[in-house]
């Protein structure tokens, strides 16, 4: 992303993650005096290490040895091996690593999308759903994660979420990016006054580099 855009906080970052624990939101700073850190330019690379660190190893260290644990119960037992790979195809497994490969329905993930300070028939919608059935497969995914941190659906589509997706109206200024809170599914932004703003704003996250670094937290 440009360095200039990085350095006026169009993405309104700080070195924070939020997750969600036990129902309820939690910031958790990615290092002393986070809160108040702002990523710019020359920070934004020990801002991505630092995010990639929390989400991928810490954040999720206690439930990744429990599985290991688990899985070492099946694999020294020859009977639960047997079974477990008896009723286990390989697309089953597949599935369950990975997630589905078809394009995603924007029809079906419009239906499982509410509105907070929006509503439906409001312009900014319309031609937010308008842009969405533009975009490539890939921008698709790319959105799909910077909204969710999923970026394959399960077999069963939207539906198989553990929860419907949402859209926010902030009131900032146009000229800010969208954020998403991914731990409760919301993506927010402002009421851009145009389709062609709304639809620039959108191309930058759903870039890459942008959709998968900086845009979740």
């Amino acid at each position: 992303m440009d360095s200039e855009a990085v350095d006026q906080d169009a993405l309104g970052l700080t070195f924070v993650h939020e997750i969600e624990e036990l129902g309820t939101r939690k910031v958790v700073e990615l290092c002393p005096g986070g809160r108040s850190m702002v990523v710019n330019s020359e920070n934004r690379r020990p801002y991505v290490d630092s995010l990639i660190q929390h989400r991928f190893v810490i954040a999720i260290a206690e439930q990744v040895a429990h599985f290991a644990q688990g899985f070492a119960d099946i694999m020294s037992c020859r009977r639960l091996q047997r079974s477990f790979f008896q009723c286990l195809d390989p697309e089953d497994l597949d599935w369950m690593l990975h997630g589905s490969e078809r394009e995603i329905c924007v029809d079906d993930w419009k239906a499982h999308t509410e509105y907070h300070g929006f509503v439906e028939s409001d312009v900014q919608i319309s031609w937010f759903w308008k842009i969405v059935g533009r975009m490539t497969r890939e921008q698709k995914k790319v959105l799909l994660f910077f909204w969710t941190s999923i970026k394959y659906l399960p077999v069963e589509g939207f539906s198989g979420l553990a929860s419907r997706l949402y859209i926010y109206r902030t009131s900032e200024s146009f000229e800010r990016l969208p954020s998403s809170h991914t731990c409760f599914y919301r993506l927010c932004f402002p009421a851009y006054p145009t389709i062609t703003v709304m639809q620039d704003r959108l191309r930058i996250i759903t870039q890459e580099h942008v959709g998968c670094s900086f845009g979740t937290w």
